[in-house]
């Protein structure tokens, strides 16, 4: 099978490509290095030159994206501005690159009806969690209400963007039965991630190796869930070359139930990296900009991609910390 994954030199992505090679299939990925690195790709560039391509590009070129997709079979739409800081300072182009490539991928994949996953996130939640449910009861689950912040609020801009991104697929599948399929991704992580954008475990990793304070924003008391990467990939995976029944038309939460606190994840950090950095609680203010929103839960009720795939997450914290630690130290040697 031929596989287009568009933003495949990213972190998913690179980790989805080698899944794709490891089960024979032929790969190409679409990226434009903005966030992505070929360094992730380097081994399937080395080992398989005959099944692995690399095209650079952006999914805002429509002519590139028409003619990537008539060459494949599948399409894995992962393309996206990546990381909340980077979100806070580049409101626009996260808007534009999200909106225009996914309609460039949507529009070519209909007219081809070439089976797509579109790549979304539990951002789209916004504070339901802390609002619509009591504090520590309820998971969120893909018909839960949704509960955004203003556009003007630039802490909301990716979500509403990814929303709209889901809204586009599904109204292709309702009216064209166009058959797509809508991920939402919740904090998905492991080796290869950086901590360049903000990603939580990632840089609180790399503080306790540097030796440096911690970050925590807020109190810490903000609960979050984490799934690996590689129980990540192989649910898309599964979705959308082996699916037991056609998806197509469906959304599906993606994540692990199991909650951490921020405070208490940065000791474990500490702990497990024997680490003497003093845990710093920063004011949100201080990072994002007067006004930032954050929640205070945002966690999966994963009960329909079990039901629909027999998945669930194999790998504990425990396991992503260890890989990710391990992962930080060897880079940085």
């Amino acid at each position: 099978m031929r596989i287009l994954i568009t933003g495949g030199a990213g972190f998913i992505g690179s980790h989805l490509s080698e899944r794709c090679i490891a089960a024979g299939h032929h790969v190409t990925v679409l990226d434009n290095l903005s966030t992505g690195s070929l360094d992730n790709l380097t081994t399937l560039l080395s080992n398989h030159p005959d099944r692995f391509h690399f095209v650079e590009g952006s999914v805002e070129d429509e002519r590139l994206v028409k003619d990537l997709v008539e060459q494949h079979d599948r399409i894995y739409h992962l393309a996206s501005v990546v990381g909340v800081k980077r979100v806070l300072a580049e409101p626009l182009v996260t808007v534009l690159e999200g909106l225009r490539g996914t309609d460039h991928i949507l529009t070519a994949a209909a007219l081809l009806e070439r089976p797509t996953l579109i790549a979304s996130t539990s951002e789209v939640y916004g504070r339901a969690l802390d609002y619509l449910y009591p504090p520590e009861e309820g998971r969120l689950s893909e018909d839960s209400p949704l509960l955004l912040g203003s556009p003007d609020r630039h802490r909301w801009v990716y979500a509403i963007t990814k929303l709209a991104k889901e809204a586009m697929a599904i109204s292709y599948h309702r009216q064209r039965e166009s058959p797509f399929v809508v991920v939402r991704f919740f904090n998905t992580v492991g080796p290869r991630q950086s901590p360049a954008y903000g990603m939580v475990i990632p840089n609180l990793v790399q503080a306790a190796l540097s030796g440096r304070p911690l970050p925590v924003y807020g109190t810490g008391q903000q609960k979050r869930s984490f799934l690996h990467v590689a129980d990540a990939v192989e649910a898309i995976y599964c979705l959308l070359i082996e699916p037991p029944r056609p998806p197509w038309g469906e959304i599906f939460n993606l994540g692990n139930p199991m909650e951490i606190s921020i405070i208490e994840l940065a000791k474990r950090i500490k702990a497990l990296t024997n680490s003497d950095s003093p845990i710093e609680f920063i004011p949100y203010e201080v990072s994002y900009g007067k006004g930032f929103e954050d929640m205070q839960r945002r966690t999966p009720d994963i009960a329909k991609i079990q039901s629909w795939l027999g998945w669930q997450p194999q790998r504990t914290l425990e396991d992503i910390l260890r890989e990710v630690i391990l992962y930080a130290t060897s880079v940085s040697n």
